[in-house]
């Protein structure tokens, strides 16, 4: 009885959150829709990304996150999401200094963030499976759309969108491959590179970084990025070889 009245609590509490979270960014996408003369394209593309992001957000959370309130970790992502899900929307239209210069603002509070939601797991205390994966897919469609942003600015090759879809491939890949499937320990290595993909496609797409600098600078994130994966796949591969071995 008392883990159903957490449980409801929970979901009362992150409804609200959400419903929340969702009013600002809807209120944000209308206000740089009348500022950009975006002619209402990412009021609208804002309200279906943030229905299909609510729906992601709050459908886990029962199974999750064992605790009766979603905590302030996971409200400092959920505004990151947020602010993620604004800029994804911003994908596909026409790259005007004022576009750049709201993309860039956007990331950059967003990128800003990204240490923020852990610090405030481990200082309440309230860590959870929930949120560690809600802030690692946070990252990671931070990533794809600065890929995204960075091709569509000319600030490099449609090569850079490996950056935002490795991590996705790694995904699929798991799939037909159970090996890649294991979990991976905590890796300050990961994070390190994370960072710099995160911070270097967020330069790259600066409106006053010329392709000169931004076409060096995401082949070099990327180079980093691809290392990572690799090192991560070798160590399962031989995990998973050693297991067979044993057996």
């Amino acid at each position: 009885m008392l883990e159903e009245e957490c449980s409801r609590l929970l979901l009362k509490n992150a409804l609200r959150s959400i419903l929340a979270i969702m009013l600002l960014g809807v209120t944000s996408a209308w206000m740089m829709d009348e500022i950009l003369n975006l002619g209402g394209t990412l009021l609208s593309r804002t309200v279906v990304l943030f229905s299909i992001g609510a729906l992601l957000v709050f459908w886990p959370l029962r199974a999750h996150h064992p605790f009766d309130r979603l905590g302030v970790a996971n409200h400092i992502t959920m505004a990151r999401g947020a602010m993620v899900l604004l800029l994804l929307g911003l994908v596909g239209a026409d790259s005007t200094p004022q576009i750049e210069a709201a993309a860039l603002g956007i990331a950059m509070f967003s990128s800003g963030l990204d240490a923020a939601d852990g610090w405030a797991a481990r200082r309440t205390q309230m860590s959870s499976a929930y949120g560690a994966r809600f802030d690692m897919e946070t990252d990671a469609l931070l990533i794809l759309t600065l890929s995204l942003l960075a091709w569509q600015f000319e600030k490099a090759g449609a090569w850079v969108l490996i950056s935002g879809l490795i991590r996705y491939a790694f995904v699929v890949a798991s799939w037909l491959l159970p090996w890649l499937q294991q979990p991976l320990p905590p890796s300050q290595r990961r994070k390190t590179v994370a960072a710099i993909q995160m911070v270097s496609l967020v330069i790259a797409i600066a409106p006053f970084v010329s392709s000169d600098v931004s076409v060096p600078l995401c082949a070099c994130a990327l180079a980093v990025l691809a290392w990572s994966f690799l090192v991560d796949i070798v160590a399962l591969k031989r995990r998973s070889s050693d297991s067979t071995a044993v057996t």
